[in-house]
């Protein structure tokens, strides 16, 4: 085997992944935090020694020669690889000290975790977290966050999930709503009130449909997909909404309404790489996670 080859150089395999999936040199050292000049040489590098070119230099960016593109599978394979050494190495780590990486809704990490984290770093104070709130979902398997709480159970392969629990779900509307709009007493008078819905989220026109009462996107007169915008949606007046009941029922605003039906329930999950979740830090702030969650859930 060419000398050249067998000791490629995984930073420059890096650069071309970036410049390949970005289009353009200025695009990729955005991605990577680098200068376009010194990605620029990398590239150059990568192709001389490989002995290839790599990109057709064209005036909006650089697009992929055949070459390029057919290199691009074993180069992602080689990123995945580099990814599962760095997941392997850290789960090896044995000190109960470090960083935990913690991601979950916005809701969640504004409303439920941060008494759990007080708690974890006063029992754990050589352990830093870091909260990612965000309803995205961000992949553990590249190391975005060393553990997920989830309200759905994840597929991917490669993790370890928990299941917590069940978080009660009812219907509410605020004091100031119902003075003025009354309070429906069956269910056939809801058709005369506001309903405060999702923007793009499906979850609770699919909740009606399961009980049996089809609706559609208009239906819903405000919408949000904001949980914490949409509960203050909720106490302005703006409809009849649904939230967590724990949640709900301690809002001097809100006052819960039967609407006749069963209300569905939020699972909560608690997941984590598989080869991370051995990890002694990781594996306490799991466990110390899942202490707090459970007085949320029935």
């Amino acid at each position: 085997m060419d000398k050249s080859l067998s000791s490629l150089d995984w930073s420059l395999v890096q650069a071309f992944l970036a410049v390949a999936e970005a289009g353009s040199l200025s695009a990729a050292a955005r991605a990577l935090g680098a200068s376009q000049p010194t990605l620029g040489r990398q590239i150059k590098m990568i192709e001389t020694q490989l002995g290839a070119e790599l990109f057709h230099r064209q005036p909006r960016g650089l697009a992929l020669t055949q070459t390029g593109a057919a290199l691009v599978a074993p180069a992602e394979a080689m990123r995945d690889a580099v990814r599962q050494i760095t997941l392997t190495a850290a789960g090896q780590q044995a000190r109960l000290e470090g960083t935990v990486r913690i991601t979950a809704s916005v809701a969640t990490a504004v409303i439920h975790l941060p008494p759990i984290i007080a708690r974890i770093r006063r029992l754990e104070p050589q352990i830093a977290i870091e909260l990612v709130p965000s309803d995205d979902t961000r992949n553990l398997l590249y190391r975005e966050a060393d553990i997920a709480v989830r309200m759905y159970r994840p597929t991917q392969l490669d993790l370890v999930t928990q299941h917590i629990g069940e978080i009660a779900l009812g219907v509410f509307a605020a004091k100031s709503y119902l003075a003025e709009r009354g309070v429906p007493q069956k269910l056939a008078d809801f058709a005369a009130h506001d309903f405060v819905g999702y923007d793009t989220n499906p979850a609770i026109i699919q909740g009606f449909k399961d009980a049996g009462i089809p609706v559609d996107r208009d239906f819903f007169k405000t919408r949000c997909d904001d949980n914490i915008a949409y509960l203050e949606l909720m106490r302005a007046g703006c409809g009849i909404g649904f939230a967590q009941t724990g949640i709900a029922l301690a809002d001097p605003e809100l006052v819960e309404i039967d609407m006749g039906i069963p209300m569905p329930t939020l699972p909560v999950w608690l997941t984590a790489h598989e080869a991370m979740r051995q990890t002694p830090r990781i594996r306490r702030v799991w466990d110390l996670l899942a202490d707090g969650l459970k007085p949320l859930v029935c």
